[in-house]
């Protein structure tokens, strides 16, 4: 049978010659572009992504096909521009298209894209060093993937290797991934459920932030003789609605964990690299886990990458007898490696987490004036830097702030399944004038909203 590819070279052809292009298109071509762009989705891609999005639609056009940014702003397809207080959910800490990363994976593309995977690639040494450097206490090895998924499933495969158990206590409502190990550590039901059986070993979950429920469980397993391998859990809940556990909470399981010989992964897959005002979310307690986990602004927002760093001797079984225990052939390629080696480069070099915590200072305090202002319409305001939930009475009224805001130009969203809280997290190079403009964007649509109930 004959398969004639031609409508195929010429739509990527096409789409090949768009992409090299450096300016924007004209009105008569942007509107094509948009046509084209939720046709493929709807057609192609996923037909519901545009009426869950719609949220950022109702400015009209479609507007929510993007271009182009610089900082925390970006353009979309027809020119018009728009504060980004989404960050990419945390990808974007160093803003949109960040030009030493971009011009350092530039420059790497240009003599090697991708490594044999058989030679030394220097680059994937030099980023694991550079992990090790800047990890808390005596992390060392680390092994790289392309997702904070994958790296928080090689944790759990580090943990079970090392300790021979199988067991997690987790979260309710955490977030580690989607693939089918992170899934069973999932404390939500809305991804797990219409799965049906997810790993077979046990997992348990705990109320995020209730040590005394940790302590129970690690104990309960102890006595009935259910081996654990690592209690997991994310330093500050960032889907959830980026919740901030007392401040006795890490303490205390870290101690726990060290009483029953159990590890402890902290996944900062969201909080890493400065987000919540240290460099790691941990950092705010003074604690150092068995096993870290990194991804989202690992790349800069210009790569995917993402990270597990343990000690050593953790890491050990991962080395001998069988150094390929766990590989990927594309996790850790040169031209991921390049952008995080620049983006951590740049994130110690301007001390990016100092402005998350300072900008943050700042706006929180504004944001709980309006909590205070519109009861009608807020339950509360939590985080920590610039990992910040804005919690509603009801998902009604999240969903109307998220679209009212984005038909003033200013982006930001809710979690993957409901609006009840919208985040602001938006890259942590944010501006104070753009902050401002945020705060009084958001009194205007909060004053037309609290008229309309």
């Amino acid at each position: 049978m004959t398969v004639d590819y031609e409508d195929a070279l010429d739509y990527s052809s096409h789409w090949m010659d768009w992409i090299q292009k450096n300016e924007f298109p004209t009105p008569e071509q942007a509107h094509k572009i948009i046509e084209e762009s939720t046709s493929n989705f709807a057609e192609y891609y996923n037909r519901n992504w545009l009426e869950y999005r719609k949220s950022v639609t109702e400015s009209g056009d479609w507007a929510a096909v993007e271009w182009g940014g610089s900082g925390a702003v970006f353009k979309d397809v027809m020119g018009r521009e728009y504060l980004d207080f989404l960050g990419g959910y945390g990808m974007m800490d160093l803003g949109w298209s960040h030009p030493e990363v971009v011009n350092t994976v530039r420059a790497q593309l240009e003599r090697s894209p991708m490594p044999s995977q058989e030679l030394l690639d220097p680059l994937r040494g030099v980023l694991a060093r550079l992990l090790a450097s800047i990890t808390p206490g005596d992390l060392k090895y680390s092994w790289f993937g392309a997702s904070g998924t994958e790296a928080n499933e090689a944790a759990m495969k580090i943990a079970k290797l090392y300790t021979g158990k199988s067991a997690f206590i987790v979260g309710v409502k955490a977030f580690h991934g989607k693939t089918m190990g992170s899934l069973s550590l999932m404390g939500k039901s809305d991804y797990r459920t219409p799965m049906g059986q997810m790993y077979s070993g046990q997992v348990y979950h705990v109320p995020f932030g209730d040590a005394d429920a940790v302590e129970k469980q690690l104990e309960i397993c102890e006595k009935v003789g259910i081996g654990v391998a690592a209690v997991m859990f994310e330093p500050i809940q960032g889907e959830s609605g980026a919740i901030v556990p007392p401040d006795d909470f890490w303490p205390r399981i870290r101690a726990a964990t060290k009483k029953y010989g159990v590890l402890l992964i902290a996944d900062e897959v969201q909080t890493g690299l400065g987000r919540t005002g240290k460099l790691w979310g941990v950092e705010h307690w003074n604690v150092v886990p068995d096993i870290l986990t990194v991804a989202k602004s690992l790349g800069g927002g210009v790569m995917p990458i993402s990270a597990v760093t343990t000690t050593e001797e953790i890491f050990h079984p991962m080395m001998y007898p069988n150094p390929f225990m766990h590989t990927t052939t594309t996790g850790g390629g040169a031209l991921a490696c390049s952008a995080a080696i620049s983006a951590i480069h740049v994130t110690l070099r301007e001390k990016i987490w100092e402005q998350a915590a300072e900008k943050g200072d700042y706006l929180m305090p504004k944001l709980q004036n309006f909590v205070v202002q519109y009861p009608n319409i807020f339950e509360r305001v939590t985080g920590k830097g610039l990992l910040i939930g804005m919690h509603f009475k009801n998902p009604e009224i999240g969903y109307k702030v998220a679209a009212e805001l984005f038909k003033r130009g200013v982006l930001v969203a809710g979690t993957l399944t409901s609006a009840q809280t919208i985040r602001i997290e938006p890259p942590l190079v944010v501006t104070y004038p753009q902050i401002d403009a945020l705060l009084d964007r958001l009194g205007d649509v909060l004053k037309e909203i609290s008229r309309s109930l």
